[in-house]
């Protein structure tokens, strides 16, 4: 018995000296599998099209950074583009985090008649296909004449079903007591929101803002077919339009993408600590 204990001893550290390896690989692959392509990207981003297409491709910046950022300014606008989106992408996260938090409070903590039907219709939304609605919200934004202008891209979106269902599943898991001491306090409805609810959510509130923002940020078939002017064009929509037919400036196409994935990494990089706690928020219950 002792002999097959010294073996099994002696054959742990192996094992796990191996796993540690298989392990180690895997995620060296993986960060390579998701570094590569912004590698590639920045590079892509100093060169122009001739040699972004040269044989050998090239591995190194090179010295087309600022050309290729004068040809996206002229040919696109791209300094008013880039006030576009962040401007539409910031008022969109503010306004549509209040609503789908709201709308999760409610669903959360109140019980009214009807509730569990709405929310289940309102639950539809994330499998209906968005081109579904396409048709009907144009017809709408052409009658209410907002067309080519910013409400148009940023109100049909408000009440986002995955953002509500997201801040409902947190706010579940908030306890009942916490709410009712609150109100024998004397606390109104709205100061137990903002003083009592959301304090405890704000993980959940970072996991939010940085899905509304990259739903928003990346955002391409609605503002394509609401925005008409090039000066109210959005980065997706602007830089689809440098792809021409039989000529196409690669070089600052793909400045622009370099350009528009900043903003993506500086919001993540902000709330990264949040992002994981927030999603996996009222997933277990005690």
């Amino acid at each position: 018995m002792k002999s097959r204990s010294t073996g099994f001893s002696r054959l742990a550290p192996a094992r796990r000296r191996r796993n540690s390896i298989l392990l180690t690989s895997g995620l060296a692959i993986a960060l390579a599998a998701v570094a590569i392509p912004f590698y590639w990207l920045a590079i892509a981003a100093t060169h122009s099209s001739d040699d972004i297409f040269g044989s050998p491709p090239p591995l190194l910046p090179g010295g087309y950074l600022g050309d290729n950022l004068a040809s996206l300014q002229e040919t696109a606008s791209f300094g008013r583009v880039v006030f576009n989106s962040a401007l539409i992408a910031a008022i969109y996260t503010v306004c549509a985090g209040a609503v789908c938090t709201l709308a999760g409070y409610a669903f959360a903590k109140y019980r009214f008649k009807g509730r569990d039907a709405l929310f289940g219709v309102l639950m539809l939304g994330l499998v209906i296909p968005t081109q579904v609605t396409l048709v009907p919200l144009f017809k709408m934004m052409a009658e209410l004449q907002w067309l080519d202008t910013y409400q148009a891209v940023i109100m049909p979106n408000l009440a986002l079903p995955f953002g509500i269902f997201l801040m409902r599943q947190s706010m579940a898991a908030l306890p009942d007591e916490l709410l009712d001491a609150g109100r024998m306090d004397g606390c109104g409805e709205f100061r137990l929101f903002c003083k009592v609810v959301l304090p405890p959510m704000k993980p959940a509130l970072a996991a939010l803002g940085i899905f509304l923002f990259l739903y928003q940020w990346n955002d391409f078939v609605w503002p394509l077919i609401v925005l008409r002017d090039n000066t109210s064009f959005t980065i997706p929509v602007a830089l689809a339009s440098l792809q021409g037919v039989d000529d196409t400036d690669y070089g600052a196409l793909f400045t622009g993408t370099a350009v528009a994935s900043i903003p993506m990494v500086i919001v993540f990089l902000a709330l990264q600590r949040h992002f994981v706690s927030g999603l996996l928020a009222g997933a277990v219950k005690e």
